[in-house]
């Protein structure tokens, strides 16, 4: 379950990186981003804002990836263990900011997809890997 939900979280936070990449590059979709507060393009500062969000959003890929056991260094790792939960605070937070915009389209589409990542980031977060047991004798 745990790597399936790393899988799903990764899926969506490329889904996301491409879209903040779409909005960095001119796409006329902001009112989904920065509590609808815009129409259209986002404004050039903002448009460099959303192509340095996708820094973040690829670390915490590798965070999931890596306590998950799918990529290194691995679940064991304590500065691993502590990314995931600092990402699962950030998402929840991110998932209250959405639920709240004043954006309909924003409440609509982005609460639903932040909260899936939440649920996903927190499994991932809280699964203990296996321990590799003492080899077999023969």
């Amino acid at each position: 379950m745990c790597k399936f939900a790393a899988v799903v979280v990764v899926v969506i936070l490329t889904a996301a990186s491409c879209f903040q990449l779409a909005l960095a590059m001119g796409l006329p979709a902001s009112q989904l981003s920065r509590g609808g507060q815009f129409t259209g393009a986002l404004p050039e500062a903002y448009r460099w804002a959303s192509l340095v969000a996708i820094a973040p959003l690829a670390i915490a890929s590798w965070v999931v990836m890596s306590r998950a056991d799918i990529m290194r260094p691995g679940s064991k790792s304590i500065a691993i263990e502590i990314a995931a939960w600092i990402f699962t605070g950030y998402l929840s937070l991110n998932t209250l900011g959405n639920l709240i915009s004043k954006s309909s389209l924003e409440r609509l589409i982005m609460t639903p997809v932040s909260l899936v990542l939440v649920v996903c980031v927190t499994l991932v977060a809280c699964s203990r890997q296996q321990q590799a047991g003492p080899p077999n004798r023969r």
